[in-house]
């Protein structure tokens, strides 16, 4: 059986992503890593203060048969990403796949994150993915919605998410920049897409390890017939 690790800084995100995969990809095995710290000391002291301990939960994951990962922290994203490469196996940030489809939908794009520390990685996200296009880019912070969060009254935040995204003018498309705000984007008048990570990361990540499982068969048989 394929393998998917995924880095959280929540456990609310450990249903919505099984709930994801039973709809999305069947058959892909979900090993959940929960780590709340991770995201309150890259909100405190910035995101590269904790690659290293992202680096060895990463590492720690590919160790016990993790085919691929995925970070579903827009914040520690980027830090993890840059993981790939000394880890062997695909390490993919949620909010990738968003971004690019965010940058195909316009340039007058809004970011809103209910955690200030996840405007600027997501802007710099995409940013990339935009490449030469011009962008205008709006920061914009859900400012009351992360109390209702830390107290567990969902409704209360996707409620202030939604508020927020709905006050919105001049734009072309709206980005949730953390998973934990995609219910958000069902509750909102706007008329522009609102797009959200979860499940279009999701899938990315789906793919990438059929990708990696695929290789490393070829690899594998390609080894035993010069052998």
């Amino acid at each position: 059986m394929t393998v998917l690790a995924l880095l959280h800084t929540s456990p609310v995100h450990v249903p919505v992503f099984d709930a994801l995969r039973d709809q999305d990809a069947p058959g892909l095995e979900l090993r959940h890593l929960v780590d709340e710290q991770l995201l309150a000391r890259a909100r405190e002291l910035g995101p590269d203060v904790v690659s290293e301990a992202v680096g060895s939960v990463l590492a720690e994951a590919v160790a016990e048969g993790a085919d691929a990962v995925l970070c579903t922290c827009s914040t520690i994203g980027a830090v993890a990403e840059a993981a790939s490469a000394s880890l062997g196996v695909p390490v993919l940030r949620v909010d990738r796949p968003m971004a690019a489809a965010a940058v195909a939908r316009g340039r007058r794009i809004a970011v809103v994150a209910a955690v200030a520390s996840t405007l600027e990685p997501t802007a710099a996200l995409i940013r990339e993915e935009a490449g030469d296009r011009p962008l205008a880019l709006r920061m914009v912070p859900a400012e009351h919605a992360w109390p209702y969060f830390e107290a567990g009254d969902t409704e209360a935040y996707l409620a202030e998410i939604a508020r927020t995204v709905d006050a919105l003018t001049d734009v072309d498309v709206v980005v949730l920049a953390q998973a934990s705000m995609a219910p958000a984007a069902e509750r909102t008048t706007l008329k522009v897409p609102v797009l959200a990570s979860p499940r279009p990361g999701l899938r990315a990540a789906a793919a990438a390890v059929e990708a990696a499982v695929a290789g490393a068969a070829a690899a594998s048989a390609g080894r035993t017939r010069t052998g």
